[in-house]
């Protein structure tokens, strides 16, 4: 018999384009990583039930992979809707997809959400790349805590 879910949550994932949000999902749901790129057009929507010991049951994770690209500014605001936290992630190689976290992404969330709505974790991802990185953990560490982040990783 299959578990009903006691929970559900409607995760946003966020940031930039080419910042690895899908391959991080993909990651976390499938266990698995496609080397060819290709750009999330609009959302891309994955459902996970995951089994929590804690409360002896199901919660269904919603996971909402949110386009980088410009051009879906407008369409996001329908997305955002709803949420249960948002998981902001940067590439570690590049600093720019860093500072749009808190100018562009954060700026965008709270125009339409307010914080105690939907609380947030702040991710470096692409750690695979470490000679590259441009971006080092104190850094992110210090916006984490700047932007009240509940967590970074």
């Amino acid at each position: 018999m299959v578990k009903k879910a006691k929970f559900v949550w409607k995760l946003l994932i966020l940031g930039d384009t080419a910042v690895g949000k899908t391959s991080l999902l993909n990651q976390y749901v499938s266990h698995s990583f496609k080397e060819d790129y290709k750009a999330t057009l609009g959302v891309n929507i994955i459902i996970k039930n995951v089994e929590m010991e804690e409360i002896d049951g199901i919660v269904r994770l919603i996971l909402w992979d949110i386009a980088g690209q410009d051009r879906y500014e407008k369409s996001r605001k329908a997305y955002y809707e709803g949420c249960s936290g948002v998981f902001f992630v940067y590439d570690i190689t590049r600093y720019s997809s860093f500072e749009n976290i808190e100018i562009k992404w954060l700026e965008d969330l709270r125009g339409y959400l307010r914080k105690e709505d939907c609380p947030y974790i702040l991710v470096g991802n692409k750690s695979d790349l470490e000679k590259q990185r441009g971006v080092f953990k104190e850094n992110g560490a210090r916006l984490a805590e700047k932007i009240n982040a509940i967590d970074f990783i």
